[in-house]
């Protein structure tokens, strides 16, 4: 890499142009005068003196007493990496102070939009930062046959990531299959009627984000949107839970037989009419 390549690194974690310049001359040269790196750096040395001095405040350089004046010498790159990594992580530090102090006017929806198979695994790429649990609704037969190696790059690397995933999905063949490999997925599966909710697409409500995936036989016709709003984010989430205390009363219950499996797995709470949604 070329030195205009390195000054440029250099100043992306906060040295001014001259300042990185002479950072850069200073591991050539060494310990040396003032005088010295001005030349180096084609500045007068007064204005040298001064950038000298506030990066030995910042502790990028060191300075060194001789008979004659100062000497002035870089600390090691070694030793800039983790400086560099401190202010980052200073920052990460009060990133939620930070964020707490943002007005209204900095909460406008933010959406993205992606347009075929790159596009789609871009939105499960967003979908693998995040924090908390991701709620989902999914066909698991679709979202295979479109991504054949779907639980080896998307569903590993979330139970990789440790993320918790409440999912509900039509109760065929493909949604048992998966549902009985919850345990290992890090996950929870409620599964529903498929004739009463044909299941199409793909929503995914993690954070403050909600996510789309459209799929389709022609990859031109394959889309994902993700939509960045904490008010948004809040309303899905409570229409899933929603959905979820009822998935619980579904295909799943009635399929065990009788009376007294489907009274395990219906919530006291509900009235018999509501069963007739499943």
């Amino acid at each position: 890499m070329g030195t205009p390549a390195l000054q440029h690194v250099i100043q992306s974690i906060g040295l001014e142009q001259h300042e990185a310049k002479l950072y850069l001359i200073g591991l050539k040269i060494g310990a040396g005068p003032a005088s010295e790196y001005a030349k180096g750096a084609k500045l007068n040395r007064v204005t040298t003196y001064n950038y000298l001095e506030s990066l030995v405040k910042r502790g990028i350089f060191s300075a060194i007493k001789k008979q004659r004046g100062k000497w002035y010498e870089p600390i090691s790159p070694e030793k800039l990496s983790i400086e560099a990594r401190k202010n980052v992580d200073s920052l990460d530090r009060v990133l939620p102070d930070l964020k707490a102090l943002m007005g209204k006017h900095h909460r406008t929806p933010r959406v993205r939009y992606y347009e075929g198979a790159e596009g789609i695994r871009s939105v499960y790429e967003d979908m693998l930062t995040a924090e908390g649990e991701i709620l989902n609704f999914a066909n698991s037969e679709i979202v295979r046959s479109f991504w054949k190696e779907y639980d080896i790059e998307y569903v590993k690397q979330r139970v990789k990531k440790g993320i918790y995933l409440k999912g509900i999905a039509p109760d065929d063949e493909m949604g048992r299959r998966v549902q009985g490999q919850d345990k290992a997925s890090l996950r929870e599966i409620r599964l529903v009627s498929v004739k009463d909710f044909p299941i199409t697409n793909e929503i995914s409500i993690y954070d403050n984000k909600v996510a789309i995936v459209s799929f389709s036989e022609d990859e031109a016709d394959l889309f994902g949107v993700i939509i960045e709003s904490r008010e948004v984010s809040e309303t899905q989430k409570q229409i899933f839970k929603m959905a979820w205390r009822y998935a619980a009363l579904g295909e799943g219950a009635r399929h065990k037989g009788d009376k007294k499996d489907t009274e395990i797995h219906t919530d006291p709470k509900v009235r018999k009419d509501q069963l007739n949604m499943f």
